[in-house]
């Protein structure tokens, strides 16, 4: 079983993401492990990037104010490397084509499976440009995530077919971001998926609250909260890391209810 698989192994998984570097790379790396420790099944960490186009306001300053601390793809490395001397949690980066093709693909994946990243989501790659680097990330032990949105329609089963670690299953059009209300019908985008797929499937993207997260988690296998835990860290700061833990803790006990 993959680190991935693990995380879904024990009931509905709680996927919480962070942006790599803010507020620094010190606090950062401590947001993670009380994340973990809160009972984060999994936890994305976003590369910084100046032109994240599937993000909303909250994640777009998240990435600025990671920059502006000197956060790189180098340092996201090595935050990785420190988080593993002490959890074993599965860890999946988000970020966009333009870091890696930069980087090099190859050394890119290289430096992931040495570190211990699990999974990669590229939300501006589409399904069918994924051959450009997919075999080199399975050569290398990382999944390749795949995101279904809403307008998917009939590319779903297509896409559900190939996935691995995981299936990202996008809530609502637009950037992520905190939601009042979810309308999408997901229980058809996941039915769909389902018949093709061969892993889990978690939806993202506007879940904030306990009670949107338990709702969620009665139609899926999982459930990714970003924007609002990228909240707290814009408000705590260097303290953020009890704030995470206690909303982390708050949300996967909803789901486990």
């Amino acid at each position: 079983m993959s680190n991935i698989a693990q995380a879904f192994s024990n009931g509905k998984a709680f996927i919480g993401f962070v942006t790599g570097g803010d507020p620094n790379l010190k606090t950062c790396g401590d947001i993670i492990l009380k994340m973990a420790e809160a009972g984060a099944d999994l936890i994305e960490i976003g590369i910084p990037f100046s032109d994240p186009i599937a993000e909303g306001p909250v994640i777009q300053a998240a990435n600025i104010r990671a920059l502006s601390a000197g956060a790189d793809t180098d340092g996201i490395f090595s935050l990785v490397e420190t988080v593993r001397e002490k959890t074993d949690v599965p860890l999946v980066f988000l970020t966009y084509l333009n870091p890696v093709y930069k980087y090099g693909y190859e050394a890119f994946f290289s430096r992931c499976a040495a570190c211990g990243v699990d999974g990669i989501i590229i939300p501006d790659l589409p399904y069918e440009e994924k051959g450009e680097l997919a075999d080199i990330a399975a050569a290398h032990g990382v999944d390749l995530i795949s995101l279904i949105a809403p307008t998917s329609e009939d590319r779903i089963r297509t896409i559900a077919s190939e996935a691995r670690g995981f299936l990202y299953i996008v809530s609502s059009m637009g950037v992520t971001g905190v939601r009042s209300e979810i309308r999408t019908d997901l229980t058809s985008i996941l039915e769909t998926a389902r018949s093709a797929a061969t892993v889990p499937a978690a939806v993202g993207f506007g879940i904030n609250t306990p009670e949107q997260a338990r709702t969620i988690s009665r139609l899926a296998d999982g459930v990714i909260v970003g924007s609002a835990i990228v909240k707290i860290v814009e408000q705590y700061g260097d303290q953020a890391a009890q704030p995470v833990y206690d909303y982390v803790k708050r949300m996967k006990d909803a789901i486990r209810d």
